[in-house]
C-alpha cells in the first residue's frame, strides 16, 4: 500500500501520516513543493521517535510522481468533491491513495484527470465542515483497507 501526500502543507499532518503508514506497513510519498522542510524538528516530533524509521519517499512535484503511479498500484484519490464514498470501494492489493494539501486539497487539473477514481469520505454532520484533518482521512482511508482484507483473510 502507498499513500501520497501532495503538496503537504502542515508538518504535525505528516508526521501522523508517517506514523500510520510505519503502523500499517504503507509507504509514505511526499510530492512537493511542501509547506516545511523534512529537516524541522517538528515533523520528527510529529512523527515521534519513528520518523527516522519512515523514509518518506519524496517527490518533486506531481509530474513525477504520476506516470509511475499504475506500477506502484491502482491509484484513488480522496477529495471532498468526490461522489462516491470511500467505503463503497474494494480496493485492490497494491493500491496507491493520493490525498491533497490541507488548505485546498487536490488540485483542480487532477481531480479532473482522474474524475472517475475520486473518492469522498462522508461527512454527515454539519454542512459547514469543509473537509476532515489530513491525517484522520488518510488513517481513515488506510484502515478501511485493512479492515477489507481482514475480512478477505481472517489470518493477515
Amino acid at each position: 500500500m502507498h499513500v501520497v501526500l501532495v503538496e503537504p502543507e502542515i508538518h504535525w499532518n505528516t508526521g501522523n501520516a508517517g506514523r500510520t503508514c510505519l503502523a500499517v506497513g504503507a509507504t509514505l510519498h511526499l510530492v512537493g513543493p511542501m509547506g516545511f522542510s523534512l529537516e524541522e524538528r517538528e515533523i520528527r516530533r510529529a512523527g515521534l521517535d519513528y520518523w527516522d524509521r519512515v523514509r518518506p519517499v519524496v517527490w518533486q512535484s506531481w509530474e513525477d510522481i504520476e506516470p509511475g503511479l499504475p506500477d506502484l498500484g491502482e491509484p484513488f484519490f480522496f477529495s471532498a468533491q468526490g461522489t462516491r464514498p470511500y467505503w463503497d470501494v474494494v480496493y485492490p492489493e497494491p493500491c496507491v491513495l493520493v490525498f491533497g494539501r490541507e488548505s485546498t486539497g487536490l488540485p483542480r487539473a487532477i481531480r479532473e484527470k482522474h474524475a472517475s477514481r475520486l473518492l469522498s469520505i462522508p461527512q454527515p454532520g454539519d454542512p459547514s465542515v469543509r473537509s476532515l484533518n489530513l491525517s484522520t482521512s488518510v488513517a481513515l482511508a488506510v484502515y478501511e483497507i485493512l479492515r477489507q482484507r481482514h475480512l478477505a483473510d481472517p489470518l493477515k
